[in-house]
C-alpha cells in the first residue's frame, strides 16, 4: 500500500516542508484572509484538474480547457444578464462546457484525431472566436443576484469551497469503487484489452472529455461570481496549471495510472509556490522556473518508473 502511494507521500512531505518553513519565517502566510484567498484562487484549478485527471488516466490530453473556461465565464454572465435565475445560469454555463468538451471527445474518440491536435486547434479557435465576438470587452452590468450568488460573501465563499470538495470526493470515490472508474483505467492501460473485456473505449474517451468540459463550465461560473465584471480573457494559462498539477500528482502521462488524491496534492503544491516565494521575499519570476523543475522531475520519475516496471515484467517472463 505504501509503495503504491509513494508519489502522494513524497508530495505531501514537500508540502509539509514548505509549510514548516513558512510557519517559521513568515507566519502571516497562514492568516485566515490569505488562506481563504489561496483556496478560492485554486478552486478552478482543482475542479478542472479532477476532470483532467480522468482524461490523462484515459491516455488523452486536453489543452483547450483554458479557452473553454473563458467562454463559459462569459456565457454565465450573458445568461444572467438575459434574465435567467442564477441557478439556471450556473446550469447553462455547465452545459456550455459539456458541449465544448463533447465536441472534442467526438473528434478524438470517433473521428480518431489525436487529442493533442484536436484540443490545440480548439484552444486557438475558441479563444480567438471569443475575442472576435466580444471585441475584447468585459461582461458588465451583471444583476445583483449574480455577484456571490446573491448571498453574503462569506457564505458564498464557503459554498464554493464545499462544492469543489464534494466534486473531488465524489470523483475519487467513483474512480475507486464504480465500474465506470475501472473502465477509465482499463482504457488508458490498454484500449484493445479493455475492448475484449466488454468496455467501449471510444465511449469512455468521449465521456471523460464531456465531463471535463462540464466541470470546466461549472468552475468558470463559480469563479465568475467573485467579480463584478467578467473578463473575456479569463482562464489564460489555466490548462498549463491543471496539466502540471495532474502530472506532478503522479498521474501517468501515458495513461492507466493515477489518483484524484495525487492531483489534489499537485494542485496544493503548485498553488503554494508563488505565494510562498512572495512571503519569503524572493522574486516571483522564480515561480515558473521552480514549477518547470518540479514538472520535469515528475515526468522523469514517471518515465523511470515505467522503464523499471517493463524491465521487471521482462525478467519475470524470461524466468517463466
Amino acid at each position: 500500500m505504501w509503495h503504491n502511494r509513494q508519489r502522494e507521500i513524497s508530495i505531501a512531505v514537500a508540502i509539509l516542508a514548505i509549510a514548516a518553513v513558512l510557519a517559521a519565517v513568515a507566519p502571516a502566510f497562514f492568516s485566515f484572509a490569505n488562506v481563504r484567498d489561496l483556496l478560492l484562487a485554486n478552486v478552478p484549478v482543482l475542479i478542472v484538474g479532477v476532470g483532467m485527471t480522468l482524461i490523462v488516466i484515459a491516455a488523452q490530453i486536453d489543452i483547450s480547457v483554458g479557452s473553454q473556461f473563458a467562454i463559459c465565464s462569459v456565457a454565465a454572465g450573458v445568461f444572467a444578464i438575459s434574465g435567467l435565475p442564477m441557478f439556471a445560469a450556473l446550469i447553462a454555463a455547465t452545459l456550455t462546457g459539456a458541449l465544448l468538451g463533447a465536441i472534442n471527445g467526438l473528434l478524438v474518440a470517433w473521428v480518431r484525431i489525436p487529442s493533442i491536435v484536436v484540443t490545440l486547434a480548439a484552444m486557438v479557435a475558441l479563444r480567438d472566436g471569443l475575442r472576435w465576438v466580444t471585441q475584447g470587452a468585459w461582461v458588465q452590468n451583471l444583476p445583483p443576484a449574480f455577484h456571490w450568488f446573491g448571498l453574503p460573501q462569506a457564505s458564498s465563499e464557503w459554498l464554493t469551497i464545499a462544492a469543489a470538495a464534494a466534486i473531488t470526493a465524489a470523483t475519487a470515490w467513483g474512480l475507486r469503487h464504480l465500474a465506470a472508474g475501472r473502465a477509465v483505467y482499463a482504457t488508458g492501460s490498454d484500449a484493445d484489452a479493455a475492448r475484449l473485456a466488454g468496455i467501449d473505449p471510444q465511449y469512455v474517451v468521449f465521456s471523460v472529455f464531456a465531463l471535463t468540459g462540464a466541470l470546466t463550465g461549472f468552475a468558470a461560473a463559480l469563479n465568475a461570481v467573485r467579480f463584478e465584471q467578467i473578463p473575456s480573457n479569463a482562464g489564460i494559462g489555466l490548462e498549463l496549471k491543471v496539466i502540471a498539477a495532474v502530472v506532478v500528482g503522479g498521474v501517468s502521462i501515458t495513461g492507466g495510472r493515477g489518483t484524484i488524491l495525487g492531483a489534489v496534492l499537485g494542485v496544493i503544491l503548485l498553488g503554494l509556490i508563488g505565494p510562498a516565494l512572495t512571503f519569503l521575499g524572493f522574486s516571483a519570476y522564480w515561480e515558473r522556473a521552480i514549477e518547470g523543475g518540479i514538472i520535469l522531475a515528475a515526468v522523469s520519475m514517471d518515465a523511470l518508473s515505467g522503464q523499471w516496471r517493463r524491465n521487471a515484467d521482462l525478467a519475470a517472463a524470461q524466468r517463466a
